[in-house]
């Protein structure tokens, strides 16, 4: 039972989903990171042309009381065999990645599918994210490892893991979509 509610499958614990095989997420090959605008402007025009696309943001932790981010530094979206990721610090890119959010996100709020939301409106009343959503919807383990989350997004050059993440982190949020509203 999760959430006093018979009918829902329990959220998993950490120790259950450390269990699990992990999530088959985007290889290195199918993640663009993007550096020019025009880079930019083939990215919008596919993620426009998507009928939907995963979308998440990182930005450079915070450790100290008081201390403020100033992030997002990495903006991601994922089709489903393809991510961009755009660092905001490339300011040529900027304006498009500002098209993207506004016509992914701002022009009809109906369109937009947070994964939390949609399990409490399911009937979770813990906080359900991406680990633990594709540990219900999959019965997969998506690994987050805590050097790469917890690692500078506002870095100039992303290392290997910070791509795989931050892709990844899109890429399962339009594979849970899929999983939970299958197209009509």
């Amino acid at each position: 039972m999760s959430d006093n509610n018979p009918t829902l499958p329990p959220l998993p614990e950490r120790e259950q989903i450390a269990l699990l095989e992990p999530f088959e997420g985007l290889g290195l090959k199918d993640i663009v990171v993007v550096t020019t605008l025009q880079d930019a402007e083939r990215a919008a025009a596919t993620l426009l042309d998507a009928r939907v696309a995963g979308f998440d943001t990182e930005s450079k932790p915070t450790f100290a009381k008081n201390e403020v981010s100033g992030g997002p530094h990495v903006v991601q979206f994922s089709t489903r065999d393809t991510a961009w990721l755009f660092q905001l610090h490339r300011t040529e890119c900027n304006p498009v990645v500002a098209t993207l959010i506004h016509n992914r996100l701002n022009i009809e709020p109906q369109a937009v599918f947070d994964i939390d939301n949609e399990f409490r409106r399911r009937g979770y009343r813990k906080s359900v994210g991406v680990k633990a959503a594709v540990a219900l919807v999959f019965n997969r383990r998506f690994v987050k490892s805590r050097k790469a989350t917890t690692s500078n997004w506002a870095n100039k050059q992303l290392t290997e893991a910070q791509i795989r993440y931050a892709a990844n982190d899109a890429y399962a949020s339009i594979r849970v979509f899929d999983a939970l509203l299958p197209a009509s």
